[in-house]
């Protein structure tokens, strides 16, 4: 793609972002129906080629070479567990929500027909680029503007998009690094890039454009057991924390014992665990309050010293890192020094080390006795999500729809003359800034 075709295709994203301005939110929830009903009805087609995309000989080779992992080939499966059904309940449920755009959030009467307000609106064309995670087409198109590779669900979208008024540049696919770069450099055009994808792949974006860019690159989430911990509590959230999808950003890497809990509930933890399959890197502390359990051959397969690399590492696999500590501070203080700030975890019956821990661990999503599993736009009530962000501007956690609306101030006078700022000052009229109670725009 040369730089005037990126330059083209940029340009029409965003003349049909201004034009679906214009657009009836009625019109945008029947898109996003349409598109429903256009998926479904192409299901068969596009789970055959999903799965034969699974087994070339390209994709395998890929792996083989180490160019990509085997747990990036498997978020490429649309048919694995719900996905599929999750992913189109996910734009019904964006299409049943409050419409989050204009919206008033603040609205006040500078002087006698001199009214201001503050309202929500959309931010803008996103350019969202992915990899690995097919479905992910679905999810960005039930919010905004997209662009991303998976010819077949792109096709079945449009096909969609095409029964409403909506334009037909309103979602546009590329498919080569190329093509990104070359859009990359467009700040003119795009106003917000969401990467979606490994480390490498977020962290090269936010490296190569001056376009601000909302995710995370990693997701080194931890589940700390407080010395007050239930043992029955602790097994089920740190096992599904780490079992229930090991490849997600959501799933728990590293695992905090508290010291009095090591003879008690940490064996019976780290059960558990090996039991699920769980690779176990230790440091000296639970490794040794593992030494009786470790005689059983099946056992000390799965357990291994910890190195200082372990606690930085998002294994995405079965295997988490265990550390001890002495208190809650000084958990709170070990994860703020290595985690992500994406999401963490405290399994305890103290109401002050929760309140503790949620309020001093400084990220995205601080939970109280509830697996990090729980860190989702769907799960949280978003419909679906755009992506996850660990970033400290706009948006954090989990990006639904109201994180891709920013704000506008309109200002309207009805005086006769209309009005002008050097009425007032020093010596001339006061602002009256006269609160006005509304939620939406009078006009």
């Amino acid at each position: 793609m040369s730089a005037s075709d990126s330059a083209a295709i940029a340009q029409a994203a965003k003349a049909a972002f201004q034009k679906s301005q214009l657009i009836s939110s009625d019109e945008r929830v029947k898109a996003l129906h349409s598109i429903c009903d256009v998926l479904e009805l192409n299901k068969a087609e596009i789970i055959a080629a999903n799965e034969e995309d699974l087994k070339t000989q390209a994709a395998q080779a890929e792996v083989e070479a180490g160019r990509m992992s085997e747990t990036l080939l498997k978020r490429l499966a649309l048919n694995k567990g719900d996905k599929w059904d999750s992913m189109l309940q996910g734009v019904r449920d964006v299409a049943s929500l409050p419409d989050p755009t204009d919206v008033v959030t603040y609205a006040t009467e500078l002087d006698d027909g001199l009214e201001l307000y503050r309202v929500s609106c959309p931010i803008g064309v996103l350019l969202v680029i992915f990899e690995a995670r097919p479905e992910v087409v679905v999810n960005i198109a039930s919010w905004k503007r997209v662009y991303a590779n998976g010819q077949l669900l792109s096709k079945a979208i449009s096909e969609g998009l095409s029964k409403t008024s909506l334009p037909a540049t309103y979602i546009q696919t590329i498919q080569t690094r190329a093509e990104v770069s070359s859009l990359l450099a467009l700040d003119q055009y795009i106003d917000l890039v969401i990467p979606r994808g490994s480390n490498s792949l977020v962290k090269s974006i936010q490296n190569n454009t001056r376009i601000p860019v909302m995710g995370h690159a990693d997701g080194l989430c931890s589940v700390y057991l407080d010395k007050s911990a239930n043992v029955d509590k602790a097994v089920r959230i740190v096992v599904d924390s780490k079992t229930d999808y090991p490849s997600a950003c959501n799933s728990a890497e590293t695992l905090i014992v508290h010291k009095s809990l090591l003879a008690t509930v940490w064996p019976t933890v780290a059960q558990a665990l090996v039991s699920a399959k769980v690779r176990l890197l230790c440091d000296p502390e639970t490794l040794s309050a593992l030494q009786t359990l470790s005689s059983q051959e099946e056992f000390s397969s799965f357990v291994s010293e910890a190195d200082e690399t372990s606690y930085t590492t998002e294994h995405l696999s079965l295997t988490i890192s265990v550390t001890t500590v002495s208190s809650v501070h000084e958990a709170v203080e070990f994860i703020n020094a290595h985690s992500s700030h994406h999401t963490d975890a405290i399994v305890t019956e103290d109401e002050l080390a929760a309140s503790v821990f949620t309020r001093g661990v400084d990220s995205a999503g601080t939970f109280v006795n509830a697996s990090t599993r729980f860190a989702d736009g769907f799960r949280f009530g978003f419909g679906t999500e755009v992506g996850i962000s660990t970033g400290r501007i706009h948006a954090r956690g989990p990006v639904g729809l109201e994180g891709l609306v920013i704000y506008k101030y309109m200002l309207r006078s009805k005086g006769d003359k209309g009005h002008i700022v050097g009425e007032f000052g020093s010596g001339k009229k006061p602002y009256k800034h006269n609160s006005i109670p509304t939620k939406t725009v009078p006009f």
